[in-house]
């Protein structure tokens, strides 16, 4: 059977569309990828500040290109006008406190266990804990105005998962809530706390890589800042040439030291980019703005 006139140019007009979007495609996909590899390559990785405190100081995180911050604090993004800092929610996913808004809805049945004396953790593989996750954590937050979220506690199910299928269980379940999060909101921008364990199944997603206490970390419990053993810090290392030569990720390290020692932070921040590590360097609490590659300040 032969195709008339006009069907053939609808047809012809069709393809000419298709192979003007897969090339738009491709660009993007090429553009992307070449933005990540400046990143990983050429140590212009975004700069990174983390404040907790209940009263984040904008006028000096604005000095960052990312401003990670505890959103129980009252702080909402869309209250201010900072458009070269992008600002960052830091959202628990392993575990949950008590204080924390959503606590009372979730199911009994997804505790596991305890973590210290102040979190719940939680059953990563529970069928319903994405969803969950998305509508009643991130979902709110998006609506102030965060576009951002720092996962933390990824590694928490390790306190309750004892076998390899265990773990590999709570692993599938984490995946489940990143790729939930993505699914609702493309736009998000993710920061693994660690998560070194499930990267490999989801690192396209994820924005940056962080951990804790390279060279100098805080010991909680004895209220002390401390050196990391070169035992510990070798393997963090060998995780950050990975994330960054593999995945082609930023990574932060983030180091611990008393916020009146600006010898101890100039000198960990020096040897953490020696390293080629995104620096930051704050007190334990994350209650003072730390040092990091900041930007100049803007007026």
């Amino acid at each position: 059977m032969s195709i008339g006139r006009r069907q053939r140019h609808d047809l012809c007009a069709f393809y000419r569309r298709a192979v003007c979007a897969a090339r738009l495609v491709l660009v993007g996909l090429l553009s992307s990828i070449a933005h990540e590899r400046v990143w990983a390559d050429a140590g212009t990785a975004p700069s990174i500040a983390l404040f907790y405190g209940t009263q984040p100081p904008v006028s000096q995180l604005r000095n960052f290109d990312v401003a990670v911050v505890e959103p129980d604090s009252g702080f909402e993004p869309l209250k201010h006008k900072t458009p070269g800092t992008a600002w960052f929610a830091y959202v628990s996913v392993g575990e949950v406190e008590p204080q924390r808004p959503y606590y009372a809805a979730i199911p009994k049945a997804w505790q596991l266990g305890d973590n210290a004396v102040w979190a719940r953790v939680i059953n990563q593989d529970a069928a319903d804990w994405p969803a969950f996750y998305v509508e009643h954590v991130i979902a709110p937050l998006w609506k102030k105005g965060y576009r951002g979220f720092f996962l933390d506690t990824l590694d928490s199910y390790q306190i309750v998962a004892k076998t390899d299928a265990a773990r590999a269980r709570q692993e599938r379940g984490l995946v489940a809530v990143v790729r939930a999060i993505k699914a609702r909101y493309p736009r998000a921008r993710l920061i693994f706390n660690r998560g070194f364990e499930i990267l490999p199944q989801v690192h396209s997603l994820v924005y940056a890589v962080a951990f804790e206490s390279l060279y100098r970390g805080w010991d909680q419990a004895g209220k002390r800042y401390t050196e990391i053993p070169q035992a510990d810090r070798e393997w963090l290392l060998g995780q950050a040439k990975t994330i960054r030569e593999q995945y082609r990720l930023p990574v932060l390290a983030i180091d611990y030291c008393a916020p009146a020692d600006s010898v101890c932070a100039a000198d960990t921040v020096n040897r953490i980019s020696a390293a080629g590590i995104v620096p930051y360097v704050t007190d334990g609490g994350l209650q003072t703005v730390g040092v990091g590659p900041a930007r100049a300040a803007r007026q």
